[in-house]
């Protein structure tokens, strides 16, 4: 019988620790998720309240998980322990064994290489560990730092879902609109993992993976 959802688990790396996410990570959460590029890339509440990341901690993210669709998980620095960051894993496919895998940085932690090493991370655990056959990633088209990380990690570009994303733009008057724009679709096989690591650990943002539990 194959598994139908994620374990709960910690991903390590030499800086960073991926985790559960935690009730004590709501002040943290909350700060991240009112900055302004993440708020105008993803489709989170504006402004994001305490109230909506104990909901998203306590209730939202045990319900994925339960029900086999996808994983959450806090990105924090291995030395202060400080939330940077989040990786999500939904859609996920249990038949064909693919799921698709996204990832928000904190303002305060933007530059660290750290959503290319925990997208790493992740994926090899996805492919070593839960034995993925398929990662999928989507990049809206403007957002260049997001598919910077799908190319550093070794995603290869499949092409453009036309009009499938909504980004959210800010105007003077301190109003978000809906602004209509395209999906980059990328993914990563397997095999696309085996030279991607030397990369990263070339240019000092990676180090050879360490462990799960």
């Amino acid at each position: 019988m194959t598994s139908s959802t994620f374990p709960n688990i910690s991903i390590n790396t030499e800086r960073l620790v991926l985790r559960p996410l935690d009730e004590d990570d709501v002040p943290l959460l909350t700060e991240m998720m009112n900055d302004e590029q993440i708020a105008a890339w993803t489709d989170v509440p504006r402004p994001f309240t305490e109230q909506a990341a104990r909901a998203w901690i306590t209730e939202h993210a045990p319900a994925q998980r339960a029900a086999g669709r996808g994983l959450d998980l806090a990105v924090t620095e291995f030395l202060t322990q400080r939330l940077v960051g989040i990786i999500q894993l939904t859609r996920t496919n249990w038949h064909i064994r693919s799921t698709e895998l996204s990832y928000i940085v904190a303002p305060w932690a933007r530059g660290e290489g750290y959503a290319s090493e925990a997208a790493m991370a992740t994926a090899q655990w996805l492919f070593g560990d839960q034995k993925m056959e398929r990662v999928e990633l989507r990049t809206a088209a403007d957002n260049t730092a997001s598919q910077q990380v799908a190319q550093k990690i070794g995603c290869i570009s499949e092409g453009v879902l036309r009009n499938a994303c909504i980004a959210h733009l800010r105007g003077d008057d301190g109003v978000w609109t809906d602004v209509r724009t395209d999906f980059i679709v990328w993914s990563l096989l397997p095999e696309d993992l085996e030279g991607s690591a030397e990369q990263l650990a070339d240019t000092g943002q990676f180090t050879a993976f360490t462990d799960w539990s």
